[in-house]
């Protein structure tokens, strides 16, 4: 191999002869070596020159091998360094110590040279390999970062102009440019229900981006259950109505839940947009909300009579741009859409330590649950 791009290995023992025996055996191999002949040693050089492996002897004084491995595994940025004893010591619970203490290989002393050089070659290749990996999702999250900035500039710059349109179409549906025909009604209502689609979509991924951010906390505060499930069925009415859908609110006075009341809003009204968009002509919607006891606050669910959710899908629907597979039937997934809908809902329930999960077969409908517990995180 070259020795420019050979792996370096650092030698650990306080007896000088062992680590020029040690040293000797693996340069003539083409290996780079480095000694040291004390734990604390051994630290300061691998802090300093980032080793591929270190060959570590146990019994020391001061710092013992069993200690330097452990201080080398609890720091991330030595973790990965494979650490190999190489000892006297020989009994099962002296093994089990190195075990314990983070160590990859185990060798007594006398050992086999054959056997030495076979195990560090071994190790060598799963650290390069485990490097490789680290390297990859390295640059994964950099182009992760950047396409995600990229979709937040997109997002914020579309949200300026389709409020202006749709504005303008709600003046044109009003009659403020003069009386319309019923066909042309129909295709402005329509073309107003998808901007209002297109905008829920610009904001689900504005808040997508924001709730990523783990300092991001609800603005807790005292929320009438019953109240706002009554709104938000209200906000959907008129499309109800068109597609002959019912909506129907169940929650009794007095269930108050702890909550930011923007965000739950919008978790229900998307749970309920779903349901409206992809149930089908006729869907049944049914909202409520019950005082829950594991743990302690509401429950709220969305429930509807569509096409339901087949049980493979049930954890994909909520990852962002995750869908449901479309049903072979004429009547689509009641889930399909963008997939950050859902995403939106799981990180706002997540951000007040609640959950989220879905209950449904295909052809039996969804009933979409989400509990707030009593003590809700809480910006500070």
């Amino acid at each position: 191999m070259s020795t420019a791009a050979a792996p370096l290995l650092l030698v650990v023992d306080d007896e000088p002869a062992n680590v020029e025996v040690l040293r000797d055996l693996l340069e003539a191999l083409d290996y780079r070596t480095l000694g040291a002949g004390s734990g604390t040693a051994a630290l300061a050089a691998v802090r300093e020159r980032r080793p591929d492996l270190v060959l570590l002897d146990v019994m020391m004084p001061g710092m013992n091998g069993f200690e330097v491995c452990r201080a080398l595994k609890a720091d991330p940025e030595t973790a990965g360094i494979p650490v190999v004893f190489i000892t006297a010591l020989s009994a099962a619970d002296d093994r089990v110590r190195g075990i314990d203490a983070g160590g990859d290989d185990f060798l007594t002393k006398p050992f086999s040279r054959p056997v030495l050089v076979a195990r560090i070659r071994a190790l060598l290749r799963l650290k390069a390999a485990q490097d490789e990996l680290a390297e990859s999702y390295r640059r994964l999250r950099q182009v992760e970062a950047l396409k995600d900035d990229l979709a937040r500039m997109v997002v914020h710059d579309l949200k300026g102009p389709l409020t202006g349109i749709m504005a303008g179409l709600e003046m044109v549906v009003d009659g403020d440019a003069g009386p319309l025909t019923e066909p042309q009604r129909r295709l402005l209502d329509d073309a107003r229900d998808q901007g209002t689609d297109l905008l829920r979509l610009v904001d689900n991924l504005l808040d997508v981006a924001r709730l990523d951010d783990p300092g991001v906390l609800p603005q807790v505060r005292h929320v009438d259950a019953a109240r706002l499930l009554r709104e938000v069925a209200a906000g959907w009415q008129v499309r109800a109505e068109r597609d002959r859908a019912r909506i129907t609110v169940d929650a009794p006075a007095g269930v108050a839940m702890r909550a930011d009341e923007g965000m739950v809003r919008r978790v229900v009204a998307n749970l309920v947009g779903n349901a409206l968009r992809h149930g089908g002509p006729g869907v049944q919607v049914r909202i409520s909300a019950v005082r829950s006891q594991d743990p302690e606050g509401v429950q709220v669910t969305v429930a509807d009579s569509g096409p339901g959710i087949a049980e493979t899908d049930q954890e994909l629907i909520f990852r962002k741009y995750g869908q449901a597979a479309e049903a072979d039937s004429a009547a689509p997934s009641s889930v399909a859409g963008s997939g950050l809908g859902l995403t939106f809902c799981k990180l706002a329930v997540e951000a007040h330590g609640g959950r989220i999960w879905v209950q449904s077969r295909p052809g039996a409908g969804a009933r979409f649950h989400f509990v707030l517990p009593e003590r809700a995180k809480e910006s500070a």
